[in-house]
């Protein structure tokens, strides 16, 4: 106790002198507030009171603020489910174009199941939860290409349903083997159909047996509805302005909620955008509408472009999300953060979002990550993203 109190001593006069010397170093509040803010307001409040007890009451204000400025890095949770969302945003300088221009990536990847899946699996069992749609023990089918699968999996083993997913059977490996950890039982469906052909194949086996329950996330409105109400106002919190949105078109979830938001706050000063793969190109989570398959929850008339990606291109940019600026991301977000430094680019200032859909951690067994391009094995039959 004697070595952790002097440890925390020292920690605690080490910090004031950096206040007393710079306060600008200091941590930040919640909504920007610069430590200068907390520095004057503090000791505007004590007036004259002795050094100490100024210093103290510094110490409180600044470690105060810097709680609530990094809130996606900790808080207080009943469960795991419970921590789902609250991710940061982080920018990204080293990939922004022009000085004026801010590119801002939201981790996605740091849910617990490492995707931005987590924040729909909870939302489409929550909401059937309330509508009385399913019963305890009632097995859960669901149509996936591996990230919304493993979040049913692991929320569904702590809310105690039996979860089945149909998933392309030349998904990374990675997928089968967190599915397999979470519980999940796995349908195959043909690779080469992609995410459609796993669409396709669920809706068989729900027809043929009514005891399944199948949230059917391409057609359910409770997809979009956990962005609208959960990933678009924390970036509100964040941001004042945004000029775009990016992300993968996949499900349509994530572009339709947090668009529709983000339309009805800055109108059609914000462009909403989607990263979409070339047509035939078997991808992981994402799909090309020309492909033949729309989900019913897109609207495509809030979109205002589609931009398409090859793979080559979304693993190229996958890399440079991770020697460049240090993220560790999934394929999907290589994809999405080359059509964000493209808008980016097209701009003279403002904000540029996109989301960082999933971590690398499903992918490397892949060697995207450390081969060169050429000698990935596969890289036109993977789905990759």
């Amino acid at each position: 106790m004697r070595l952790q109190g002097s440890l925390l001593a020292g920690g605690f006069c080490a910090l004031m002198r950096l206040c007393a010397q710079s306060p600008s170093v200091v941590c930040a509040g919640a909504r920007g507030e610069r430590a200068e803010a907390v520095w004057d307001r503090s000791r505007a409040a004590l007036g004259s009171a002795p050094g100490r007890s100024l210093h103290h009451a510094i110490f409180r204000e600044v470690m105060a603020a810097e709680g609530l400025r990094n809130k996606p890095c900790g808080g207080r949770y009943g469960d795991i489910v419970r921590s789902i969302g609250n991710t940061p945003l982080v920018e990204l300088p080293r990939l922004s174009p022009k000085p004026g221009v801010h590119i801002w990536a939201k981790l996605e990847s740091r849910n617990p199941t490492g995707s931005v899946k987590d924040r729909v699996a909870r939302a489409l069992i929550e909401d059937a939860e309330e509508k009385g749609a399913i019963s305890p023990g009632q097995t859960i089918l669901e149509p996936t290409s591996g990230n919304t699968g493993i979040s049913l999996a692991m929320i569904c083993s702590r809310k105690g349903y039996p979860v089945k997913v149909v998933m392309p059977e030349n998904v990374t490996r990675e997928r089968t083997q967190l599915l397999e950890m979470y519980g999940a039982q796995i349908v195959y469906s043909e690779g080469s159909k992609g995410s459609n052909g796993a669409v396709e194949k669920a809706l068989e086996m729900a027809e043929k047996d009514s005891s399944y329950y199948m949230p059917y996330q391409y057609g359910n409105p409770a997809n979009p509805e956990a962005h609208y109400n959960g990933t678009a106002l924390e970036i509100l919190e964040e941001l004042d302005e945004v000029s775009a949105f990016v992300a993968g078109l996949g499900t349509g979830g994530t572009l339709m909620g947090n668009g529709r938001r983000l339309k009805e706050t800055f109108g059609d000063a914000v462009k909403i955008v989607a990263a979409e793969p070339m047509q035939g190109e078997p991808v992981q989570g994402l799909r090309s509408l020309d492909d033949g398959f729309i989900p019913p929850i897109i609207d495509i008339s809030l979109l205002d472009r589609k931009i398409f990606v090859t793979n080559a291109d979304a693993i190229t940019w996958t890399r440079k999300l991770l020697d460049e600026e240090g993220i560790f991301a999934g394929v999907s977000s290589g994809a999405i953060a080359r059509v964000a430094s493209r808008i980016a680019g097209e701009l003279d200032e403002g904000n540029v979002v996109f989301i960082v859909a999933d971590d690398g951690w499903k992918y490397l067994s892949s060697g995207i990550y450390t081969r060169p391009l050429e000698e990935i094995e596969n890289l036109d039959s993977t789905v990759w993203w």
